[in-house]
């Protein structure tokens, strides 16, 4: 096909092919987790595994539209695009926290029409507010994946494990499925803590020089 005759794409489409390469940046962005391989979690796996857990779990939610939790899940995090992660022992003494995350989300969308872009952001609003039944499950379920996955990774030396047993714990008692995987996440999370203390201990012991 000649270069003339190549097809050619509006304005809409590019910015939509501009937006999806910012994106791109979740591919690598890293968040304060690692996998059981030992290699720095990313936001979009973090992101692909939460969306996993709503769709095999959306059975135990009757009266839930899947595909709402779906969205909104996709898009909690996309404003982490441009800011980056912060740890939820950060977010505490970061009160703009949100409001920063929101200015990056609506930099972020800017080259989508306004249709798409009006609504990856009002999805992310109800997220972030817990407007609905499906932002707040969306809440609880993006805990928990982050215990998930902080009990089955490799984590480092000095992770504070027991932070896990009140984290987004207002979101993960509601929902008797949710308080049920919680129980479960909280036993791992002290298992690990207390071996994390274990290994911690080890490794003080063998950098201590020995007495003469």
């Amino acid at each position: 096909m000649s270069e003339s005759s190549a097809p050619r794409i509006g304005a809409e489409l590019q910015g939509t092919l501009e937006f999806l390469r910012a994106a791109e940046s979740l591919k690598y962005m890293t968040r304060t987790s690692w996998t059981s391989d030992g290699q720095q979690e990313t936001v979009a796996a973090h992101t692909w595994r939460l969306c996993l857990m709503a769709l095999v779990l959306a059975p135990q939610f009757p009266g839930i539209d899947v595909g709402k939790l779906l969205r909104i899940c996709l898009v909690h995090d996309l404003g982490e695009a441009i800011g980056g992660d912060i740890s939820a022992a950060l977010q505490a003494t970061m009160p703009n926290k949100a409001a920063q995350e929101r200015a990056d989300l609506v930099a972020l969308v800017q080259p989508l029409p306004d249709t798409v872009r009006a609504d990856l952001v009002a999805l992310w609003d109800e997220y972030d507010a817990a407007m609905s039944p499906e932002a707040k499950l969306a809440k609880g379920l993006d805990k928990l994946e982050t215990i998930l996955q902080h009990n089955q990774g490799m984590m480092p030396p000095g992770f504070d494990f027991l932070f896990n047993l009140e984290y987004g714990a207002a979101y993960t008692r509601d929902h008797p499925i949710l308080v049920a995987l919680r129980h479960v996440m909280d036993e791992d999370t002290r298992l690990r803590a207390h071996e994390q203390t274990a290994r911690d201990a080890a490794l003080h012991r063998s950098a201590r020089p020995e007495a003469s």
